[in-house]
Order: structure tokens, then sequence, then C-alpha cells
């Protein structure tokens, strides 16, 4: 009896066909490229017929894989090389942001086929947002009008929303710091959102992304005060950046001084030497921590450092004229809610005799 088990059948010489949507498709930036530009060419600069022009090329190319080539190409005209240049060989259009002329309204315009293109198009939003951001850091490798044109750009798309604040994190690198690049391009950047929307939406756009505070770090550490900056911005016609960093510092401050004035009284601290360093810090902050003043007052009251008594009689007349007004208003509330407090615990005491 053969117990020998039959051999399964073989195929030799033969090769199976793989399936077009198994295969890996090869990675062509160039290809793409060369679509994109040839169609920008043929619309020329009639910005509508980009925007169709692009919206309707999405279903037949593959924006997902080439959105870096994609906004490389609509941005500076081709595909960028590390640090922002061109190459000499490489195929370029004029349909682009470095290419149009260095106004708002056709910066508006640009704005707008970015907004229709990523409306339409959802998922590039990850990608316009990486692009900023690596344009950004390319700056020193463009010219001051290609930068300028970038910053009202940029300034448009944060204003509609199209763009997150945290892309500014990309400004505060070291190299465009201290060479002045990053404070130069703010100042457009600025303007251009501002004239958008107003200085209340930038800053709430801002303290979103926790932004509001680091603007100072526009300039290089020497010069990061307030009086550089104020300096700087206003005379670059942004008045009320200037105003609103000064006011972010002085709110910075008093909240400090609140919060060191806690711990040296959860410390047992001596109380001539926490006024000694109120003292101090009014006078090194000048005006500013008058707005604060009811607050510290508050707090004293609260660690039981002052009475109702010594509030009471000052209030009444133990005070200068420079500051009365302000003080006075500050403290009214206060003094109005410890005269009904006094009242009330003397009526309590009565009733008990």
């Amino acid at each position: 009896m053969n117990n020998q088990k039959p051999q399964k059948p073989t195929l030799s010489g033969q090769r199976f066909k793989t399936r077009k949507r198994d295969e890996k498709e090869r990675f062509d930036p160039t290809q793409f490229q060369d679509c994109i530009i040839q169609g920008l060419t043929e619309t020329g600069t009639d910005l509508e017929a980009v925007a169709k022009f692009l919206d309707a090329s999405g279903a037949k190319l593959d924006y997902r894989r080439y959105a870096e080539t994609l906004f490389d190409i609509l941005v500076a005209g081709g595909m960028l090389a590390p640090g922002g240049t061109l190459a000499d060989d490489m195929t370029r259009t004029n349909v682009c942001v470095f290419a149009a002329q260095e106004d708002l309204e056709t910066m508006q315009a640009f704005a707008q086929v970015f907004n229709k293109l990523i409306r339409r198009y959802k998922y590039l939003e990850k990608g316009f947002e990486d692009e900023v951001k690596k344009l950004l850091l390319f700056l020193k490798g463009f010219s001051e009008s290609e930068r300028n044109k970038l910053a009202m750009l940029t300034g448009i798309l944060l204003a509609n929303g199209t763009l997150n604040a945290s892309i500014l994190n990309s400004l505060y690198n070291e190299n465009l710091v201290k060479e002045g690049v990053s404070a130069a391009f703010a100042v457009k950047l600025f303007k251009s959102w501002i004239n958008e929307k107003d200085i209340n939406a930038v800053a709430v756009s801002l303290r979103k992304v926790n932004m509001d505070n680091r603007l100072m770090e526009l300039f290089p550490a020497n010069k990061q005060s307030v009086e550089h900056f104020s300096k700087y911005f206003t005379e670059a016609g942004l008045k009320e950046l200037s105003e609103y960093v000064r006011n972010q510092q002085t709110i910075g401050a008093r909240k400090e001084l609140q919060k060191e004035l806690q711990e040296q009284m959860s410390r047992g601290d001596p109380f001539k030497d926490i006024i000694l360093y109120v003292k101090e810090e009014m006078k090194k902050n000048n005006i500013h921590f008058m707005k604060a003043f009811q607050k510290i007052v508050v707090l004293f009251y609260k660690a039981e450092v002052l009475s109702e008594e010594p509030i009471l009689k000052w209030y009444k007349d133990a005070h200068l004229a420079k500051g009365k007004s302000v003080f006075l208003e500050q403290m009214k509330k206060f003094v109005e809610w410890l005269k009904n407090a006094e009242e009330e615990s003397e009526s309590e005491g009565e009733e008990g005799d």
C-alpha cells in the first residue's frame, strides 16, 4: 500500500499581477508640481479662476499627500528648498503670493483663495498650519517684500480664523529674534490682523493659546522691557498693541504682588517687613499698583493685619490729595461693607444686653 501523500500541484513560471490600488505609489512631488503650475499658468492672475481650478483639481490630484508642495507653490511659486530658496532650475509660476502686488487688498484676495481651498478640503487644515510655521522659520531666506506680503496674508488668515495664533511660536526662533526679523514681521502681521478685527479680538486669540504674555519675546533678552516694546510698536503705528502689552504686564505684576503678600502673611513675616515690601513694589511700579490698592487692603484685613477701625478712619480723613479720588473710589464698596458689618455687630450687641 502506498502511504505517500500526493503532492499538491504547483505553479511555476507564472507571475500574478498586483492590483494597482495595492501598489504603493511612488512619492513624486515634481510631477504634482508640474500639474499645478500648468493649471495656474492657464488661469493667469484671475484669483477667482485660480480658486475654481484648485477646487476641481482636488478630485484628480492627491492634495493630502502633496499638501506641502501645493502650499509652497501658492505662496512662493514653486517647491522650496531648506532655508526658503527656490532652485534655479525648478519650474515656477508667477501666480503666487510672493509674485503679487504688495498691498492689503491683493493679500485679502489671496486669503480668499486659501479659505475656499481649505473649506473645500478640510484635511488640508493641519498641512496649511504646518506650512505657515515652516515659512516663518524660513523668513531670513525671503526678500523684505516677500516677508511683508507673507506677514499681511498671515494677519488676515489669523483674523478670519483660518490659522491659529499658535503658529506665532515660530517667530520666537532665536536667530530671527536676534536679527530683528521677528519684530519687523510682527509689525506688518499685527497691522493687517487689527485692520481686519480689533485689538480685543486679537487679545482673545492670543489668550487662547497662552501667547498674550509672550509678545516681548519678539525682542532679544536685553530688550525685553515694556518701555522698549511700547516705543518700537508705537513708532510703527501700533499704539493699541503697545497699550495692550503694557496692561498685560501691569496685571501680571499686580498678581505677583498679591501672591507674594499672601505668602508673607501665611509665613507670619513681621508686619513692618510686609509694609516695606509693598512700599518698594509700589514705588518701583509707580502708578500701576494704584489699581491694586483695594485688593492689598482686603488681603491685610483678611489676614487680620488691619482692622476695621484704621481702614474707616483712613477713608474718612487720613489720605493725601495725590490719587485721592482713585483710592476712595476703589475702597467705596469695601468700606460700605465694613460699616454695615460694624452696625450689625453693634445692634446684635445691644440686643444681647
